[in-house]
């Protein structure tokens, strides 16, 4: 899929952050949209902003993705609004942070519902549309955290982890098929966007102290700059896709030093990391 043109692409957790810099991309590059997210205001936002980029049409749902009735409600209006889905981008997704052992099961239900069942409902419920149209490709969004595991994240990780290994599978799964389904995995690093903000902490731990941890420490990637380079990956049809140099950076030093890269940050979370 080397152009964008004229395809209807699906965009979910469009209201902010790295899904609404997708969606402003795409209308520029003149793609049909139907966005999607849980924030009304911020998805109202997103969609005069893409209409100002010169979007030639774009549907807005408020839409939860870990709502399965309603996720295969909102696939069938999609497909029969635009007669077709050629780029399905499950990007929605929250951040839980705090160790294991502080974390209440309300929280893990919520991250797992969203960030793991969310991208399960998007891929199972677009896939037969995508295979239909004979030209297709789906983005499902892991996390640098889907690659390395860190202290803190351990459920976050568990959900990441999962996108990555059901998304590597399914891209396997379409090329013994012989389906026209292009597949990518995507893992963001640090992303400015307000993830942490606006995610959950357990154990009592300071969310302010988090979020201005990631924000100054860790966020190096403007929102912007992932939405191009997953883009590319799509035009590339590349299986992996890594945004930003923290995420090139830590990837390679996890595989050259192997399971003893969980020592190395360990030990660097020792001194880095808030409490």
């Amino acid at each position: 899929m080397k152009k964008l043109a004229d395809k209807v692409v699906v965009v979910t957790g469009a209201g902010s952050g790295i899904g609404r810099a997708l969606a402003v991309d795409l209308a520029g590059r003149g793609a049909l949209l139907a966005l999607s997210d849980i924030n009304d205001s911020g998805l109202a936002e997103t969609v005069d902003l893409v209409k100002a980029a010169g979007a030639a049409q774009v549907r807005a749902d408020r839409l939860d993705v870990a709502d399965r009735a309603a996720f295969g409600a909102y696939a069938g209006r999609v497909a029969e609004h635009f007669g077709r889905v050629n780029v399905v981008i499950n990007n929605a997704g929250v951040s839980l942070s705090g160790d294991l052992d502080d974390l209440d099961w309300e929280d893990i239900d919520w991250i797992l519902g969203i960030n793991l069942a969310g991208v399960l409902h998007g891929t199972k419920f677009f896939l037969p549309h995508l295979i239909a149209s004979g030209d297709a490709h789906l983005v499902n969004l892991s996390s640098l955290f889907g690659l390395v595991s860190m202290p803190g994240q351990s459920i976050y990780n568990a959900s990441k982890y999962a996108v990555r290994g059901m998304t590597e599978a399914l891209r396997e799964e379409m090329l013994l098929a012989g389906h026209r389904v292009g597949v990518t995995a995507v893992h963001p690093g640090g992303i400015r966007t307000a993830i942490v903000r606006s995610g959950r902490v357990g154990g009592g731990a300071d969310k302010a102290e988090l979020a201005r941890f990631f924000d100054e420490k860790l966020a190096r990637t403007t929102p912007e700059r992932a939405a191009e380079v997953i883009i590319n990956g799509i035009r590339r049809n590349r299986a992996r896709v890594l945004i930003g140099p923290d995420a090139h950076a830590v990837h390679h030093v996890a595989k050259f030093a192997g399971s003893r890269y969980q020592d190395l940050i360990a030990l660097g979370a020792r001194h880095a990391r808030p409490k």
